[in-house]
This record gives C-alpha cells, sequence and structure tokens, in this order.
C-alpha cells in the first residue's frame, strides 16, 4: 500500500506549473516540496531525502538532466526515483532523460491524471520490493546483488546504481539462464501503469554493460535477454 504522506518534490521554472502539481499532489495526501532549477533541486533532495523528484528539463542555473545525473552519482541520493516532466516530447529526449537516470518521462501539458497514475505505480513498486528475488543478496562469487543494502558488488568494489537499472540487473539475475522477453521485463521492472518506449530496456542494459565490463547480460536477438555467469 503506498503511504500517504509520501514525500515529493516538484522541480520547474514555471511558478504556474508548480502551483497545478503541487495542489494535485497535496489532494493525494502527498507531503510536496518545490524548488526552481536543478541546483536547487539538488540541495533540496539532500535535505529532505525525497520518496521521489517531479522535474523540469529545460531550468536556469541548472538543467534537469544535469541535476538528475548528479542525485543519482551521490550515494545519499542514488536511490530517489526521478519523473522528468518536459515538453520536449521526441524520443531522442525521452532516451536521453532514461540514460541520465531517471525512472519515468511526462510530457507538457500535464494530465493530473495521467502524472497521479504514474508517481502511484512508481510509489507501489517502493513499497512492494518490486517481486524480483525473495533472497535479499544474490551472490555469484565476482557479482554480488545486495537487495537489503540496494547495492552491486563487482570484483571487490561496491557499485551504486540508478534504482531502475539495480531492478533490471536484479530481475535478470534472478533466474540465471532463463531467456526473459521484453514484455516481461518490461511488467516486472516498470510495470504495466508506467509507459516507456521500446528502446527503454537496451538503454538500461548498455549502462549495466558498461559498469560490468560487458559481462552477465546477454542479448537474445528477436526475444530478449538473459543473464549468465
Amino acid at each position: 500500500m503506498i503511504k500517504k504522506m509520501a514525500k515529493i518534490l516538484v522541480v520547474d521554472d514555471e511558478q504556474d506549473i508548480l502551483e497545478l502539481v503541487r495542489h494535485s499532489l497535496n489532494k493525494e495526501g502527498y507531503e510536496v516540496h518545490i524548488a526552481a532549477n536543478g541546483q536547487q533541486a539538488i540541495d533540496k533532495a539532500k535535505q529532505i531525502l525525497p520518496d521521489l523528484i517531479l522535474m523540469d528539463v529545460m531550468m536556469p542555473v541548472m538543467d534537469g538532466m544535469e541535476a538528475c545525473r548528479q542525485l543519482k552519482e551521490d550515494k545519499s541520493t542514488s536511490h530517489i526515483s526521478i519523473i522528468f516532466l518536459t515538453a520536449r516530447s521526441e524520443e531522442f529526449a525521452e532516451l536521453a532523460g532514461f540514460e541520465a537516470g531517471a525512472d519515468d518521462y511526462v510530457s507538457k501539458p500535464i494530465r493530473s491524471r495521467v502524472l497521479l497514475s504514474r508517481i502511484k505505480a512508481i510509489l507501489r513498486r517502493q513499497n512492494s520490493g518490486n517481486k524480483i528475488e525473495e533472497n535479499v543478496k544474490i551472490d555469484f562469487g565476482e557479482l554480488a546483488i545486495d537487495r537489503d543494502r540496494f547495492v552491486v558488488e563487482y570484483n571487490g568494489a561496491t557499485l551504486q546504481f540508478p534504482r531502475k537499472e539495480f531492478e533490471l540487473l536484479s530481475f535478470l539475475a534472478s533466474k540465471p539462464g532463463r531467456v526473459f522477453s521484453r514484455d516481461e521485463i518490461l511488467e516486472n521492472v516498470w510495470g504495466n501503469e508506467v509507459l516507456v518506449v521500446d528502446r527503454t530496456i537496451d538503454v538500461h542494459v548498455r549502462k549495466i554493460r558498461e559498469k560490468l565490463d560487458d559481462k552477465f547480460i546477454y542479448t537474445v536477438k528477436g526475444v530478449g535477454y538473459k543473464f549468465e555467469i
């Protein structure tokens, strides 16, 4: 069950957008905080540690993409889910957002019902633990996935992964050797209520491979992906 007082940080340089989103979220019982640019978002996030950040892309001082990257690189904030709010609806912008570490992407003009649905889907998955793997730690020797601490241990080093990369790796590693279709991956990692472009999985797989020396995750053409040691 989604906790009623989940903390949400809304980041946008347009005051009318901030007020619109804050009003909608307050009506749903969320604790809402606001920031006007990417730098303020970073500072506020470190202070309050929100459950979720709704962030515009094009902003003064620091844009949303850079703010997202910095938040995901910081151990204290890397676990926070981020949804981009932007008028840039082109696919390349969406993929850039996912590469920066975003969990979802909502285009302006914002439709309150759609936005609330996306927020509830992400918070629900946070609270449910995604039901990806019953074991708290999956240990393969050189690679270990610790779901309790939300970290990946690889060749003696502890790595921090953005939430969706971590969940994708955990899901594939839960059954080594099994080939998962794209539909299975989207349903179990992103959920049916979150709409993402088809290449989103490819982007996340590529980022995981970069961190793990291009090992463990393999493409099965025409089907999907599998995890193997």
